[in-house]
């Protein structure tokens, strides 16, 4: 029998290339959430894939960008200190976008023997795909890089690409239980669901500076606190008598046990996403 494998997968790449809903494919669960909305992830979040010969861990990241202020840099350096102490690292790019400034920064950033998986390929031709693979491997450079097509949404070519990744991995005992999926505590995770809601229920017109925090947590009693920065960002979070609030609420509960009671309350926290302390008390 060949030996137990276990190690951490570092998933990169810029934003909106579709890295938490591969992370959310390949362990077969919610774990990081999701949107439309750049950056919508923004700490590190650990998926856990448990077959019977491997252990992987799956470490979603921040997109890197170019950062506008503390919260941007905060997430970029997430996202790179990342980089430093995993045993593999995929790096994520769009199929339907062409390979830019961006994708070449991150890649610049990743080890000479990183994985690469083409997502999205749902939504481009076979043709498409060929021509931007060979795109990939010229513009991004990575010496020894190995490249997947795959397509998140659909699942396609993801368990060819899981298999790669764990044969990848040093052998070694299982980090979590069998019946792990994610690393998260349970308030932060809440918080990050209402988030995803709200995000869902406003879309464009919702703030990305948004977050939620859990304030409360005495089950089956939660109370939530959604922070914005201006009073006309309360509005647009409340929606027309309560209407964003109240859907985005009945969509969490739906995702909790039976019988949680999810209070939530909007604040005004003025230009949060400036002030370092602020970031830290959010977690970022």
């Amino acid at each position: 029998m060949s030996a137990f494998r276990s190690g951490f997968v570092s998933v990169v790449g810029r934003p909106n290339v579709g890295k938490s809903s591969l992370v959310n494919r390949i362990c077969g669960a919610k774990v990081s959430i999701t949107s439309a909305s750049p950056n919508t992830t923004r700490t590190r979040v650990r998926g856990v894939r448990t077959e019977a010969g491997y252990q992987a861990v799956f470490v979603d990241t921040p997109g890197i960008h170019k950062p506008r202020t503390a919260l941007g840099e905060r997430l970029n350096d997430t996202a790179a200190e990342t980089l430093e102490d995993v045993d593999v690292c995929l790096l994520v790019v769009d199929a339907t976008q062409t390979i830019g400034p961006g994708d070449r920064f991150v890649a610049a950033r990743v080890p000479s023997d990183a994985v690469v998986a083409l997502n999205k390929v749902d939504a481009t031709r076979p043709a498409q795909v060929l021509e931007q693979l060979k795109r990939a491997e010229r513009e991004l450079a990575i010496p020894r890089a190995e490249y997947f097509p795959i397509s998140a949404r659909t699942g396609a070519g993801v368990e060819d690409l899981v298999a790669h990744l764990a044969s990848r991995l040093p052998e070694g005992p299982a980090y979590y239980p069998q019946t792990t999926v994610r690393d998260l505590p349970e308030p932060f995770f809440v918080a990050e669901l209402v988030r995803e809601q709200l995000l869902r229920q406003a879309r464009e017109e919702l703030p990305h500076s948004i977050a939620c925090t859990v304030t409360e947590w005495e089950w089956p009693y939660i109370r939530c606190e959604i922070l914005v920065e201006r009073e006309s960002q309360k509005a647009i979070v409340v929606g027309k008598k309560g209407a964003v609030l109240k859907a985005a609420g009945s969509a969490v509960r739906a995702m909790l046990p039976p019988g949680a009671y999810l209070d939530l309350h909007v604040r005004v926290e003025r230009d949060w996403q400036r002030h370092r302390e602020m970031i830290e008390r959010l977690g970022y």
